[in-house]
């Protein structure tokens, strides 16, 4: 059975595994390991079965122009094996509980457009947000306080994801 639990120190070595043999490469993996290492990460869960980890989601924080906590997600990954079959669906919904115990007002994510969108998140509600990704269709937003995206927005990623 999966369950779903906040990664500890001794899972990195699994989620650097996870992480990159869901995307095939190992830049996302470094992406978590430099958030960690800078102290941006708020919170990372992981999906586990019989104590190994099979997902891993990572939850990072954002600067911006105005009082209140923002959040980026990313990355969301799976293994391979194990994709389409919910763990993905069920970390962004633990994840999202999560940033809102958290007390994040706002979370932005860049990715398909077709699979974030059933979690809330939309292009339309990112359209008024100053940053990087800005215009691209995968660029989304998801309030999850009222609100948060209805003035415009700057908002500046943690060094780690290398963009100005």
């Amino acid at each position: 059975m999966t369950r779903v639990r906040y990664a500890t120190p001794a899972d990195h070595a699994a989620i650097a595994e996870v992480v990159a043999g869901a995307f095939g490469r190992a830049d996302e993996a470094e992406l978590v390991a430099r958030l960690r290492a800078d102290g941006d990460t708020l919170f990372e869960l992981v999906a586990e079965d019989d104590g190994a980890v099979q997902g891993h989601i990572a939850f990072s924080r954002m600067w911006a122009d105005r009082t209140g906590l923002y959040g980026a997600l990313a990355p969301l990954a799976v293994r391979p094996d194990r994709q389409g079959k919910g763990l993905g669906s069920g970390l962004v919904r633990a994840g999202l509980d999560s940033a809102r115990e958290f007390g994040c007002h706002g979370l932005l994510v860049l990715g398909d457009p077709a699979y974030y969108s059933r979690f809330g998140f939309s292009a339309d509600a990112a359209a008024d947000v100053a940053a990087p990704f800005r215009g691209m269709p995968a660029f989304q937003a998801l309030a999850l306080e009222d609100g948060a995206f209805s003035v415009r927005l700057t908002v500046a990623y943690p060094s780690a994801f290398g963009v100005g």
